[in-house]
């Protein structure tokens, strides 16, 4: 039986597209699909555990990482570090589980430039309209107007990065995209890259036929 690798599946949107509620339909999918656990320098919150919801390192911890090529991607954000730890990554990948990773723009362009980058699957999702985006915001109930006006400015930014992805959705509605995401990545699970055993399998048929003289 072939040991497939596993991908590094990147999925980025603007806020409201629908980025983290497809994520959790792709997990409730397919259990083995991995959610890549970031690191970070915030403080826990309660109910938070070490290794299952982040990897809690101090600042010059979480730095040292950084300086020694640890981190597949990383940022600041709101004065606390964050960022994506190489090592659980890539045994996953080297063992055939797939990693999800919801990240933004810039996330996913350090993920595919890493040294794990040959294995990415980049995914963006775009709204069908930006009144919908906006409508999507506003239904969640949980901003205020503020907040929601910054995330409609931010977007546009986000949205210009569509052509950077290798696939690009447009989320007019949540089960038909979540159908063409499972069509996306059973195929790429396929892609030649990923399947290392088979030049070993075409190693041996040509010695098959060999003995066949």
């Amino acid at each position: 039986m072939n040991q497939r690798r596993g991908l590094l599946i990147i999925l980025s949107s603007p806020s409201g597209a629908g980025k983290s509620s497809l994520a959790k339909r792709l997990r409730a999918w397919d259990t083995a699909i991995q959610f890549s656990v970031s690191a970070t320098t915030r403080a826990p919150r309660s109910g938070e555990t070490h290794g299952r919801d982040y990897y809690f390192h101090s600042r010059d911890e979480f730095q040292a990482l950084v300086a020694s090529d640890e981190m597949l991607e990383h940022a600041e954000v709101f004065g606390n570090l964050y960022g994506s730890p190489k090592a659980p990554v890539s045994h996953a990948i080297d063992n055939g589980q797939d990693v999800l990773f919801d990240v933004d723009w810039q996330g996913g362009q350090q993920l595919r430039n890493s040294q794990l980058g040959k294995h990415a699957l980049s995914i963006f999702i775009l709204p069908p309209s930006i009144p919908e985006l906006e409508r999507r915001l506003q239904s969640r109930g949980q901003d205020s107007h503020e907040i929601i006006n910054g995330r409609m400015a931010k977007s546009r930014d986000e949205i210009s990065h569509w052509p950077e992805y290798d696939y690009v959705l447009i989320n007019q509605d949540l089960d038909r995209t979540e159908q063409q995401l499972w069509t996306i990545i059973g195929a790429e699970r396929l892609r030649l890259s990923q399947q290392p055993d088979v030049v070993e399998t075409v190693r041996r048929l040509n010695a098959e036929f060999e003995e066949r003289k």
